[in-house]
């Protein structure tokens, strides 16, 4: 993946190699097959060396099994010890993230004697990257420069109507025997033609972000074929996906004014002010310039927000992000800005596909209204409170008031038929904020809850913290889980704060493999 997986939210890590072996891209769906068995190929990376890939035809409509069909692209990191526990496929969120690469992440990342016990199974979603086909509805739909989010007069606002409005309807012209297809549901349903597939009466999964609301949709279809499920950073499943929006922008608001906190205990470095929100305050200053004159005509108001709304994920971009920040205030240097929006913000030829996705699967998964004097009366009120992202949200998710395809009902994950499900959760998660994980914990009966306490990062295990790893590591051995009491079951203190670069470090490559890899959004 390179700058983004899911689009405006992706992050800075372009991961050594490219896969060799990957299904060329198809049209159309054909008619469905028979099942046959997988044929893996060599296709590792200068990381990852030992994957291997296949792919996969299911329905795409599986309530017409032997209808039109659609290939699956799928990887593969092989067990090697003697004691087999199966399948552990992974999925890194999104929705519209791929997950090809996060296998060999998670293979290699994990304590080498637990992932030698596994096929770690990767796997791009129906519509995603190399699976066929692949959504692009309107190429060139985040080209800057767009127009600023906040709409503060009637003709901004039918400008970005009309921009949400067209993407819908392109989606619509170009996809429209698929669109009704791409939701969760239908991935959950492909998730267990992939286990048929592998030959296996039942999976192990590991979910991060969208991927935990895809996993307990699979537990509810399929109790009886999970054997372990690990969840990290919870999506609420009872706001999907109206609500949950609103809900982000609050938190993302707060994760940001905590990032202008650590900017003001950083004042010897970055010379922006030692009081928090006098920092806050030149930051919404700079954003009113770039408004006024975009710098290098790339970077206006709008892709600032999406050059800094990856520092909500992972505060190891800030470091990087206030560099920029400082050089564009304190020197009116506009060339690091710039380069953090090339590196955090723009969206390539995979942030195209995965913002296709993300609005496919969101729109058609649950109701949105469909009155846009809704929208604007809820977004207006959470503008007050939490101005940092909401509008530009808002405006990302707008075409889901014009999808052409009607939604579905809400899924109910409750659930008493699993065996132990493993939850991680940080308290100060801005994309699935904390009350998702307390959420899923009371509704999937017997599941266990590990908290990192005071963490604000979005996506924790097999990210640094040995604590919430150790709980990992046990429960896919042997299933152990940590026993508490009522809340959470165990807690991790979180890592400690990034320290400001050294010059030397400034120029050098940003951020973490896992955010690299997790498809945000969602």
């Amino acid at each position: 993946m390179k700058k983004r997986a899911a689009a405006l939210c992706g992050a800075a890590v372009v991961v050594a190699g490219t896969f060799t072996a990957v299904p060329a891209r198809a049209s159309a769906p054909h008619a469905a097959p028979h099942d046959a068995p997988l044929t893996w190929k060599k296709c590792g990376t200068t990381d990852y060396p030992t994957l291997q890939c296949a792919s996969l035809k299911v329905p795409l409509d599986h309530a017409d099994p032997g209808g039109r069909s659609i290939t699956l692209a799928l990887s593969r990191v092989p067990h090697t010890a003697k004691k087999y526990q199966g399948p552990l496929l992974v999925n890194p969120g999104g929705p519209g993230g791929s997950g090809l690469t996060l296998a060999g992440y998670v293979a290699s990342s994990l304590p080498r004697a637990v992932a030698a016990q596994y096929d770690v199974i990767g796997f791009d979603p129906r519509g995603v990257g190399a699976s066929e086909p692949a959504l692009n509805c309107a190429p060139g739909h985040f080209r800057p420069v767009r127009p600023g989010s906040v709409p503060a007069a009637p003709a901004a606002e039918r400008a970005h109507l009309t921009r949400a409005r067209s993407f819908a309807d392109a989606c619509g012209k170009k996809y429209a025997r698929v669109l009704p297809y791409i939701d969760t549901r239908s991935t959950a349903r492909d998730l267990d033609r992939i286990r048929r597939a592998l030959g296996a009466p039942r999976i192990s999964y590991f979910g991060y972000s969208y991927g935990t609301y895809l996993g307990a949709v699979y537990a509810g279809l399929y109790p009886d074929r999970v054997r372990r499920m690990v969840l990290d950073s919870v999506v609420d499943p009872t706001g999907v996906w109206y609500d949950n929006n609103l809900t982000q922008d609050m938190a993302f608001d707060d994760r940001h004014r905590a990032f202008m906190a650590w900017v003001a205990r950083h004042d010897a470095r970055y010379r922006l002010g030692t009081d928090p929100e006098r920092v806050e305050d030149r930051w919404y200053a700079m954003r009113a310039a770039l408004a006024e004159k975009p710098a290098d005509g790339t970077v206006g108001a709008a892709e600032l927000e999406d050059t800094f709304l990856p520092g909500g994920y992972y505060n190891g971009y800030w470091p990087h992000l206030a560099e920029a920040f400082a050089a564009y205030v304190n020197a009116e240097d506009p060339d690091p800005l710039v380069e953090a929006y090339e590196t955090f913000g723009a969206v390539d030829a995979a942030g195209e596909n995965g913002y296709s996705v993300y609005t496919a699967v969101q729109c058609r998964d649950t109701n949105w209204p469909r009155d846009w004097r809704q929208w604007r009366k809820d977004n207006w009120a959470v503008h007050a409170r939490a101005p940092f992202m909401t509008w530009n949200n808002a405006w990302y998710n707008a075409p889901c008031a014009f999808w052409p395809t009607p939604s579905l009902r809400p899924v109910n994950v409750a659930n008493d038929r699993l065996p132990p499900v493993l939850l991680f959760q940080a308290t100060h998660d801005a994309a699935t904020p904390y009350r998702g994980g307390a959420a899923v914990h009371r509704l999937l009966r017997g599941s266990r809850l590990v908290v990192e306490e005071n963490g604000g990062n979005h996506g924790i295990t097999l990210s640094g913290n040995t604590c919430l790893d150790r709980h990992l590591a046990a429960y896919l051995t042997d299933g152990t889980v940590p026993r508490g009491r009522d809340g959470a079951d165990a807690v991790c203190a979180a890592q400690p704060d990034p320290r400001p670069l050294t010059a030397k470090a400034a120029g050098q490559s940003r951020g973490s493999t896992l955010h690299g890899l997790l498809g945000f959004r969602g």
